[in-house]
């Protein structure tokens, strides 16, 4: 069989572009992460610091290997492997809820959530459920970069405001200003990846009445999208995470047990749409419809089983704080600037010079793996992911310290 190399070309022409070049694109944190398992086999594991990826570290909690190996005895195979609904099984869809409802003082049932393969399912469904073409989607930077991606591939714009540098907190009065009439979400990240940052009751109920002028205004809902994977990854007593439902009526919920759990293989994650939203039972509709166009049959069942049994419970999270304050505390002696975070596991630190990618570059010949902010709407600063083995942490702390002195060295300070 021969090959036309004209019609093979033509061909390719006819790719959808958008999705061409979302694949064409390079991921910087995916990319960092590659080079640090290549660094690793060159020159050992122990001798590289890979800072580059939030992938937990501390093992789930033992309520999860003990349910693993009870549902497996216990339900027939003929069962626990086939399909199930597509907004997952009711008793699951019940138990989040119930958990929801004890936590929050909530009323939701099981009809209000829609379970899927974790939160960025959950994020790409209900920008496929809202979004058509000319609609506007406002983003906070910094932010997680796939966002971007699910609301332009709906043909949808992203509109980009900036958090404040010193905090990372929403501005208020230019948020104000970017809400238009072509303004259908919000999307909300609270803790922040990659800046730790979470916004306070009172910058979301101030978010909730711009919005709800806005909405009277425009004679339409404008719906606040949350995701809240690192919703337990809180590590002072005096700071509390907002539940935006409460706040706000008009939100679409977006959760993973990714964190909290430390399965992020698993794909544990879910939807909610609360009753007082508008539309709400079209919302679900629609999330539901969205769900079918993308082939997102249904969540795993054997982990649907799993959740039932574990809702509620979280991995030992203790071990991001410890982490977090040593890393704070030695960065800010050698002369890193930073806002300390008060969730998530991320350090979100300036960079020397104004070009991230440099300083992402040169940290690479002291076997620092950090990711750029720029990958994060953010140019100027580094993410460092603290989700690693605190002595891994101890162990980079000279690197870092020499890293801040080569700076100081070649430009008279930090």
């Amino acid at each position: 069989m021969t090959h036309n190399p004209t019609l093979q070309k033509e061909a390719q022409t006819m790719l959808p572009q958008n999705v061409l070049e979302y694949g064409r694109e390079d991921n910087a944190i995916r990319e960092t992460a590659a080079y640090a398992a290549r660094r690793a086999e060159e020159i050992g594991a122990e001798n590289v610091f890979n800072f580059s990826i939030g992938n937990p570290n501390v093992p789930a909690p033992a309520i999860v290997t003990e349910s693993l190996m009870h549902i497996i005895q216990t339900v027939p195979p003929e069962v626990l492997h086939a399909y199930t609904p597509a907004p997952g099984m009711a008793q699951v869809r019940r138990a989040v809820a119930d958990d929801l409802n004890r936590r929050f003082g909530t009323d939701y049932t099981a009809n209000d959530l829609y379970l899927t393969a974790g939160a960025s399912a959950a994020l790409s469904i209900a920008c496929r459920a809202t979004l058509v073409a000319g609609d506007e989607v406002i983003i906070f930077a910094p932010y997680f970069p796939e966002y971007a991606v699910f609301a332009e591939v709906c043909g949808a714009r992203s509109v980009i405001l900036k958090c404040r540098e010193e905090d990372f907190q929403i501005d208020l009065a230019a948020f104000e200003q970017a809400v238009t009439k072509k303004t259908k979400l919000v999307i909300v990240n609270s803790p922040s990846n990659p800046s730790g940052s979470i916004f306070s009751g009172e910058t979301i109920d101030a978010m909730a009445d711009i919005l709800r002028k806005k909405e009277a205004e425009f004679g339409h809902a404008i719906y606040i999208l949350a995701d809240e994977p690192y919703r337990e990854l809180v590590y002072d007593d005096d700071v509390t995470v907002p539940f935006i439902p409460n706040h706000y009526a008009d939100t679409i919920y977006c959760y993973s047990y990714s964190k909290t759990l430390s399965l992020p293989g698993e794909r544990m994650g879910y939807l909610l749409v609360p009753p007082k939203a508008a539309d709400s039972r079209a919302l679900y509709a629609a999330i539901c419809g969205a769900s079918r166009v993308i082939g997102n049959v249904n969540n795993p069942s054997l982990f649907q089983y799993l959740l039932q049994e574990c809702v509620g419970a979280t991995a030992d999270l203790t071990v991001y704080k410890t982490n977090r304050d040593l890393l704070c505390a030695a960065l800010t002696e050698y002369g890193f600037k930073m806002a300390k975070p008060d969730g998530a596991f991320y350090l979100f630190v300036k960079t020397p010079e104004p070009d991230d990618l440099a300083f992402c570059a040169r940290a690479r010949q002291y076997e620092l793996m950090l990711v750029p902010g720029s990958a994060f709407g953010y140019p100027g600063y580094v993410r460092i992911s603290y989700c690693v083995d605190t002595d891994t942490i101890r162990r980079s702390l000279p690197a870092f310290r020499a890293l801040a002195e080569a700076y100081r060295s070649a430009e008279g300070t930090l």
